[in-house]
């Protein structure tokens, strides 16, 4: 798969960019340069590699567990100490300048 000018264009039209030139062709050299890459890595056996939970130690891990129990700190039990009730929805209506009584009313953003 390839990225051509065209596709650049429209994803910019999309995001409502104003790219120069200049930025259309790098971005097209970017996209084209990664889907490369990926090519590359499909290109790769990965059999025989066992599946990771992280692929850094960046946030440290718990030396004494094994596989995906080494990072057993970066979850948390589902529990209510400490958490407060959500705002009640007439509560968050009540601040917003319009609604219709059950939504926001808001201005339409999107405009083509």
């Amino acid at each position: 798969m390839k990225v051509t000018e065209k596709d650049v264009t429209y994803v910019a039209d999309l995001a409502h960019l104003e790219l120069t030139e200049d930025e259309r062709a790098r971005m097209l050299r970017d996209l084209n340069s990664i889907l490369e890459y990926v090519e590359r890595l499909n290109e790769l056996d990965t059999d025989k590699v066992t599946p990771m939970a992280q692929v850094s130690d960046r946030y440290g891990v718990d030396e004494s567990r094994q596989g995906s129990e080494r990072f057993a700190y970066a979850s948390r039990e589902d529990v209510r100490n400490g958490l407060r009730e959500s705002l009640p929805h007439e509560g968050a209506l009540g601040n917003a300048p319009d609604t219709d009584g059950t939504f926001f009313e808001v201005p339409k953003v999107i405009e083509r």
